[in-house]
Parts: structure tokens; sequence; C-alpha cells
């Protein structure tokens, strides 16, 4: 496994900094913020000094219930080769849901939203790693998230479903301390008992990372400071296993070069300092928590394994034992005949289903208003939207900066109302470009100056005439009678 080191994230806002904060092993940059053909300098400038680049994808939704997008798993691939690095990273969890599978709209999420801990969405899981990795050029390692919201009916801790995933796949992990924190936050996880469960000696590298309580929860931010329990999540991995790398992770309101050095320095003493502790204490590697007894620690996840609590079923058990306890969510829909009638990929297929009806609700239920799927926590489900439509606008606003300039205080206002009855299905800049429209067919912007500057910014990024004014009335006529 590939040595790393001590590492940061590698964001053009940063980009000097980075080049300039001593003990940088590593960098790691989002694999859809650069173009495989046209490198930044400054990723060119640190490669050339011997520095590792490691790409981390967002929007695969390998946790989802379609089957990977070959042009993403192309462009990350070719991103990979570009950089020279060693691996690839992504993350366990769904970012878009809908389409075929449920006859529904393709709704995206704009964030990463958790995969249900069900053996269904396990298989899923499984199969479309597979299919990853089949594709890239390097080896793939998948990164644990942050939740704000729990799924009802989980089979599997997060411990046990990792494992799982290691053991049927082969595929490395990416271990978020931050999200562990998180995770213990807002869904009582106990992050040593998650620890104690995963495979440690399949971890590719640590993320760390800093947040916020907000609306009584735990907001992986990654816009402040790394909290000490964090670093103390941190101490205690690296006390069971001495992780290939560690990396700091900052996405917004960037701190002075000098804070940023401070941190790096913190998160490499607590990995110095464990492993001091435990090769004192004769324990270097070990998979143990310190003062539990290994008797007292689940196994390993495999065929005939058991975990604490009781047995687990075969990965290749009747179909009945892996979907004894389905998300419960409304409208989950079934395929005929019984199990042991079905081919394996009939019931692969027929677990697509399922995953993907629940999926779809859950999405729907955030960014579309429809009702909150049985089981779930409404109030939880409102933070989480929140967060979704806060997010949305912040992402709007870096990418589109002329909006904000333009609109003023009544930029964030005018895209709340846009946003709550018209859920994201394409990508950021699409949605730029549609909330603008929406403006001009609506015309909510009174002042002339103004609309003549969202005309135009509109016209040069479609290359075509915005809408006139038999158009704006039939699109506004058509907008009433969809929301009556």
């Amino acid at each position: 496994m590939t040595e790393l080191g001590i590492g940061i994230g590698w964001r053009p806002e940063i980009a000097e900094a980075v080049e300039a904060l001593p003990g940088v092993d590593w960098v790691e940059v989002v694999a859809e913020n650069v173009c495989a053909g046209h490198l930044p300098d400054s990723l060119t400038r640190l490669r050339s000094r011997g520095v590792t680049v490691v790409p981390h994808g967002v929007s695969l939704g390998l946790g989802g219930a379609d089957r990977p997008d070959a042009g993403r798993l192309a462009d990350l691939a070719a991103t990979a080769t570009a950089l020279g690095a060693p691996l690839v990273t992504e993350h366990i969890a769904f970012v878009r849901a809908g389409g075929a599978l449920t006859a529904t709209p393709v709704l995206e999420a704009g964030h990463l939203l958790p995969v249900p801990r069900t053996w269904d969405a396990l298989d899923v899981l499984c199969e479309n790693v597979r299919i990853a990795q089949d594709a890239l050029p390097v080896p793939l390692a998948l990164e644990n998230i942050a939740a704000l919201i729990s799924w009802p009916g989980e089979e599997l801790t997060e411990g046990q479903f990792l494992a799982e995933l290691v053991e049927r796949t082969g595929v490395r992990l990416l271990i978020d301390v931050a999200n562990l924190h998180t995770n213990h936050v807002n869904r009582g996880e106990s992050p040593s008992k998650a620890l104690s469960e995963l495979p440690v000696e399949a971890i590719a590298y640590v993320h760390v990372a800093g947040g916020l309580s907000r609306d009584g929860v735990w907001h992986d931010t990654h816009a402040h400071p790394v909290p000490e329990p964090v670093l103390d999540i941190l101490s205690d991995l690296a006390s069971r296993v001495a992780p290939p790398g560690v990396l700091l992770e900052r996405d917004d309101n960037f701190p002075a070069p000098a804070e940023l050095a401070s941190e790096l320095k913190a998160i490499r003493g607590r990995v110095a300092g464990a492993r001091a502790t435990t090769s004192a204490t004769g324990g270097a590697g070990s998979a143990v928590a310190p003062g539990v007894a290994d008797a007292e620690q689940p196994l390993l996840i495999g065929a005939g394994a058991r975990v604490s609590g009781g047995p687990m079923p075969h990965p290749l058990a009747p179909a009945e034992a892996l979907t004894a306890k389905p998300v419960p969510v409304q409208g989950t829909a079934r395929t005929g005949g019984t199990a042991s009638e079905r081919t394996a990929p009939e019931r692969a297929d027929a677990a697509r289903e399922r995953v993907g009806v629940a999926q779809a609700a859950l999405l729907s239920a955030l960014v579309a208003g429809t009702p909150v799927p049985e089981g779930f926590d409404p109030a939880r489900l409102g933070v989480q939207s929140r967060a979704l439509l806060g997010k949305r606008a912040d992402v709007i606003s870096k990418i589109a900066p002329e909006l904000p300039e333009i609109l003023g205080d009544g930029y964030r206002p005018a895209f709340r109302a846009y946003a709550k009855s018209r859920p994201m299905t394409g990508g950021y800049r699409r949605d730029a470009l549609a909330f603008v429209e929406h403006l001009l067919v609506a015309g909510r912007i009174e002042d002339p100056d103004d609309r003549r500057r969202l005309t135009r910014w509109w016209q040069e990024r479609t290359d075509t005439r915005p809408p006139g004014p038999t158009a704006r009335l039939f699109r506004a006529a058509r907008a009433a009678l969809v929301r009556r």
C-alpha cells in the first residue's frame, strides 16, 4: 500500500499557500474540479517536486441504485492517469435518485447522502464497486460519509458494513475521522466501536476536518478548525494501525497559512504520539482498542463469520436471509415470484429496484417537499433539507459569482423561493441557468439594469436568445398550472 505521509486538500483558493507549506508530502484534489488535459499550474509544479496528487471523486454515487455512469468513470480514470496518481477515491453515498428504476424524474441531491446499511444496499454497492474497479487504472478507496439522518430498519453497523464491503470487493478504505465524530453526535454511533469492527489493514488514508454545531446537530463543514474530539478519534485510529496517509481537508472560510500549518502540525503530532504510545506498550499495529479484551472484539465479517450480537447471513445465502428486514419506505416494490424461483441476476435487479424506490422517496422528501417516508424523523429531515438548500445556494454563488453581485441582498431569498419548488435535476451549472431563467420568466426583477445584466449573463452562457414575451407568458402559465 502506498505510503503517503501528511497532506492537505488542494483547492484553488489556497494553491499558493499549499505550495509554500512545510512538510506537505501529498495533496488531494476534487476530481471533478480539474480537467485531465489542462491541469492547474500549481498542481503541475507540485508534481514536479515529487508531491503525490490523489484525485477524490464526489459525483459517481456508487451507493446509488443505478450502475455507475461510464462517462463519469472514464473522466475519473483520465484524471488519475494525468496526475500519475497511485490510487483514486470516492464515497459510500448516493447523490441522485429516480429515473428508469422508479419511473420518476431523476433528482440530484448536490450532496453526499447516506446509504442504508442493509444487505440489499450492500449487494448493490458491491456490484457498483466492482464495475468501478474494472474501469479505473489504479486501486480505488472509498470514504465513509457524515450524515444528519438515519435510515430505519438498518441491519448492520457502520463497521460491519465496511468490513463486509472490503471482504467482498477488496476495495480499500478512506476513513474520515471527522465523519465518525459527526455520526457519533448526530446518530449516537460509537467511533471506537466502528474502528474495532472495520478492517483497519485496508485503510489507504485518513481524512481530518472541522465542523460546527447548528440546529441541534453537528455539521461537517470543512470550513472550521479541527476540534479536539476529531483529533482524539485520529489518535485512537493511529493506535490501532499506522495509517499510510493522513490529510487535512478545508473547503471554505480558508484561514491564514500559519493556521493551516498549525493544524497540520497537530495532526502530525497526534499520529506520532499514538505510534510512540503503541510501540511502548508493545501493541503496534493492533486492531484491538486499548483496554478491550480480544474475546470481546467482533471478527471480520466473511463467509459464515460471527459478529458481536449473533450470526450474520452468508454473503451467498438465499435472498430471504439478505432481505429479511427491508427499509420500510412507503411504496417499496418487489418483483414477483419467490426468492428461490428467481435467478441471481433477477435477485440483484430486485435489490436495485428496492434500493432505488427507497432512495427516490427519501431524496424527493428532502428536495421536492413530498411526504416523509415511513420511519424517518421528520424534524431531522427538515434540518437536512435546509442544509441541502443552503449548500445549493452557496455552490451557485461560487460558480456564478455574478449572480449575488447583481442581486445583492436579494440573492438568497430569491434562490430559496426558486429552489423550494424546483429540485435540482442536473448539475449546479444547469441549476444556475435555470435559476436565472426563472427570474426572467417570472418577471421577478424590477430594476431594468439588473434585468439587462441577468439577461446578458444568461445569453452568454446558453448561446441563444432569452425567452421573448410570448414564451415568458406561456412558461409562467405552465408553472402556475403545475403548482396547483
